[in-house]
């Protein structure tokens, strides 16, 4: 058993995905699956991009794992960074928004 999954985008375009989820799956799980790929897809492109994970040139498949590794820390750290700045941003957000209405008050 399979899902064909047809997605319509607001811009017309059409997507289709295969599926080999059990047929109790519900739609949600399926959605998020499906995206799951995109997200997966965006990593391997940034980590070949800004870290240079396609830029090993040994010979061995332990310095491949290693560069890999490396790699793939980096990025971990990186996204750790990105991650902590948003929520900083976001609670500074909040924190102003809340000042701001308090002024407001009489």
């Amino acid at each position: 058993e399979a899902w064909l999954i047809g997605e319509q985008r607001a811009s017309g375009e059409s997507k289709y995905y295969l599926a080999n989820l059990p047929a109790t799956t519900d739609l949600r799980t399926l959605a998020a699956t499906i995206k799951a790929r995109w997200i997966c897809e965006q990593a391997h492109q940034q980590l070949k991009e800004e870290l240079g994970l396609d830029h090993f040139e040994g010979r061995s498949w332990q310095g491949l794992h290693r560069h890999a590794l490396m790699t793939m820390i980096a990025y971990a750290f990186l996204q750790h960074r990105r991650l902590a700045y948003a929520g900083r941003k976001k609670k500074n957000q909040r924190a102003s928004a809340s000042t701001n209405h308090a002024r407001r008050t009489p």
